[in-house]
């Protein structure tokens, strides 16, 4: 219910603009102490932001972390919001302590970042590509630990890929591979991008288990190059249901 209420808040604030803390209390018919603590999960994802008298959209492109990203990542970062938080809370549910979980450089993935940020786990650690992961890991509990696996910079995907990060990769073990893809079809899973097409098959050959994690509106699409198929894959994450 609380997960809902928090995705209503963010929609009612896309038509509102801005609101009150005593209009959303009075819209969504919830305490003054619900309230804030709604308010305080949504800004900590930067997801809305506090204003002078309330609350508003947040506007990223002022936000420090989101600034740096070109146009067209940061569309994407913000499309379908509402699916890749489903699809994060989701995801969490298959991570435990003590795992190594690598996140690729995805929008969905950064939401599942963002997501692991709230939790309390004693032991965790991150491998990535992704720039805004790495940018933003300060966030992270104290204890958490990331490993960046570094290589060429693609300002379109905004993360390291390339023979660089390949080979450091292989020098990795990770227990969950979380990532995201163009589309799914019967034929695979697959990507516009070559070059993450080849950095996300040596992270599937080295993790134990492999989720994907896309939305209901990329089904039965697909890319020019393929990722994996279908059968490799232990679990599909969507926004609809996990398959």
């Amino acid at each position: 219910m609380k997960k809902l209420r928090t995705l209503e808040i963010v929609e009612y604030l896309k038509e509102k603009k801005h609101c009150s803390m005593t209009e959303l209390m009075e819209q969504f018919k919830v305490s003054p102490a619900t309230i804030h603590r709604d308010i305080a999960e949504l800004t900590s994802k930067k997801l809305i932001q506090k204003v002078h008298g309330g609350v508003t959209i947040a506007n990223h492109k002022s936000d420090g972390g989101l600034e740096q990203l070109n146009s067209h990542f940061s569309d994407r970062v913000n499309k379908n919001i509402e699916k890749k938080l489903i699809i994060a809370e989701k995801a969490l549910e298959h991570i435990a302590d003590g795992d190594i979980v690598f996140l690729d450089s995805s929008t969905t993935a950064f939401h599942l970042a963002r997501t692991i940020q709230q939790t309390n786990f004693s032991n965790l650690t991150i491998i990535t590509n992704s720039i805004l992961i790495i940018q933003e890991f300060y966030l992270f509990p104290s204890h958490f630990f990331l490993i960046s696996v570094g290589g060429n910079f693609n300002c379109q995907l905004n993360s390291f890929l390339g023979k660089t990060a390949v080979e450091n990769l292989k020098r990795l073990k990770i227990n969950k591979a979380f990532f995201s893809a163009v589309g799914i079809t019967e034929s695979g899973i697959s990507t516009f991008h070559e070059t993450n097409a080849e950095f996300l098959k040596e992270a599937l050959k080295l993790a134990d288990k492999k989720y994907l994690l896309i939305d209901s509106s990329k089904f039965g699409k697909a890319g020019i190059f393929k990722i994996c198929e279908m059968e490799e894959i232990d679990c599909v994450i969507s926004d609809e249901k996990d398959k």
